[in-house]
């Protein structure tokens, strides 16, 4: 098969190859080329398409004019000296039947005719080679358009998030601009923080999500609370807690120390080496660690911060989910309140607030 530019450019067709591969090295084509298999006539040979050639010469051939190319491709089949066959008419909508038996004589490649297409005979191996390379090619086509569509999935959940994240920064702005002195962790440091929120590293769970331990790279322990997506308080809780823990100050209530809205929702607190107080109450173990002097005095500070809430806070606050759990004890077992995200805020001449929702324990 060779081309009609200058240089002449041969090559074998498929199921093909050099009569003399030496002449060929020398680019000495004048030998031609030879089947690579003989055809014995066994049900695994077909025929190959070449589109857009020459004809081979008329040399040996048989023309039937009435004959479709279905018809032609059969009685092509049936004779296993019968080595190609085209439609006569191929713009005509492919009528009439070609046969050539023996050597295939001066196929080109003739862009100028590529509505006319030669079938040619292979055996079973090279037209299985030739269906291989097509599901080859196919194969990669499909994973290269699944690699696209996860890198487009990976582009629009990406700028899903950012704008979640910036809808929330600017809910967060929009809200108390003025007042919110709180400051703004990034993704980065959290992860190295929590060692990657490594399980070793996790406090325990709640309403909110899970809790883990980290460290600061100036050394400060700190309690990082990661909103889980199956949380049962959204944004408004989260916001909540953002506004109210980061006006008030008090011994008795916990300390936030910032939050992370780069990617997830995430609280950062100071660090409750004694973790809750139900622990004591409940556990097993740290129950009788309680003696009633230090009973009385969790009691007192637990007092101290609902006091400082309800009356001395320059915000009037009610916690609404107040229990166990969500008070924290530090080192020296002082109590402090947690857990903001139920809290309301109401006017200081309100002695009564009706709430939609039903909330606490």
């Amino acid at each position: 098969l060779c081309t009609i530019s200058n240089p002449q450019i041969c090559s074998c067709m498929i199921g093909y190859q050099p009569k003399s591969q030496a002449e060929w090295d020398t680019f000495v084509k004048s030998s031609g080329c030879v089947s690579k298999n003989p055809f014995n006539c066994s049900k695994g040979e077909g025929f190959k398409r070449l589109t857009g050639v020459k004809m081979p010469d008329l040399l040996q051939f048989t023309m039937n004019t009435s004959m479709s190319l279905k018809q032609c491709e059969l009685e092509c089949f049936k004779n296993c000296s019968c080595r190609a066959y085209a439609s006569i008419d191929a713009t005509g909508g492919g009528s009439g039947c070609l046969l050539w038996f023996g050597d295939l004589l001066d196929v080109r490649k003739l862009s100028e005719y590529a509505n006319q297409d030669l079938y040619i005979r292979v055996s079973a191996s090279d037209l299985d080679s030739a269906n291989f390379k097509w599901k080859e090619w196919v194969a990669v086509a499909t994973s290269m358009a699944f690699v696209v569509l996860l890198v487009v999935l990976y582009f629009c959940i990406f700028r899903k998030m950012k704008k979640h994240a910036q809808g929330i920064t600017f809910d967060l702005q929009a809200e108390d601009e003025n007042n919110l002195q709180l400051p703004i962790f990034d993704m980065v440091t959290i992860l190295r923080a929590t060692n990657n929120f490594c399980d070793s590293n996790k406090l325990g769970e709640g309403g909110f999500g899970p809790v883990y331990k980290g460290q600061l790279p100036n050394g400060q322990e700190i309690a990082v609370k990661r909103l889980s997506e199956d949380s049962r308080q959204g944004l408004n809780e989260f916001k909540n807690e953002v506004m109210l823990i980061g006006k008030l100050q008090h011994r008795n209530l916990v300390r936030l120390l910032g939050c992370c809205i780069e990617e997830e929702r995430m609280l950062i607190y100071e660090y409750m080496p004694n973790g809750s107080l139900d622990s004591f109450i409940f556990g097993k173990t740290r129950e009788d660690s309680l003696v009633w002097r230090m009973r009385f005095d969790i009691i007192v500070g637990i007092a101290r911060g609902l006091l400082y809430l309800h009356r001395d806070s320059r915000l009037r606050i009610i916690h609404r989910d107040l229990k166990a759990s969500n008070v924290l004890v530090d080192n020296e077992m002082n109590p402090k309140i947690s857990d903001f995200g139920m809290a309301r805020v109401f006017g200081g001449d309100l002695s009564l607030v009706k709430t939609k929702r039903i909330v606490g324990t």
